[in-house]
């Protein structure tokens, strides 16, 4: 009660605006927008795939997060995440199939323009061509696990 009656005092002192507490308070997001030449890539590895963490933060549950991936012509791995992730192809053509093991006898082409669900814990292997990017979207917290090899050719 008297937190409740502290509030009604600092609301009429304050002439109505509520008091903000620093842990719940959050700053607006502003609008973003990206296209293959602006990101700016954060992990670049030596197989020469290249990462980017765009908005968000992977690691909070229930949270939104964007990132970019660059896979290199000729790259392939097989992999699953722990959640969705939907996809759009913004440069190159990803090549996909699903299942169990590495197969890259049975792709399927998206090219750009195309989006992609990935369901949590589905299996599949990718490659590209050409060199390609995606963008993507999911809810942490997230991880990608790899079975197997990954590696450019």
């Amino acid at each position: 009660m008297r937190y409740v009656l502290s509030l009604i005092l600092t609301l009429v002192l304050s002439g109505g605006a509520a008091p903000q507490r620093a842990d719940t308070a959050r700053t607006p997001k502003a609008a973003q927008a990206w296209n293959a030449k602006s990101i700016t890539w954060e992990d670049i590895d030596a197989d020469g795939t290249k990462y980017a963490l765009l908005e968000g933060h992977r690691d909070v549950p229930g949270e939104a997060f964007t990132y970019a991936f660059f896979i290199p012509a000729g790259y392939h791995e097989h992999h699953w995440h722990s959640a969705d992730a939907r996809v759009a192809v913004i440069q190159g053509a990803l090549k996909v199939n699903f299942g169990e093991t590495l197969d890259l006898e049975h792709m399927t082409t998206y090219p750009v323009g195309s989006f992609l669900l990935v369901p949590a814990n589905m299996k599949h292997t990718m490659t590209a061509d050409v060199d390609t990017i995606i963008i993507g979207t999911a809810v942490g917290p997230w991880a990608t696990h790899h079975h197997g090899e990954h590696q450019h050719h």
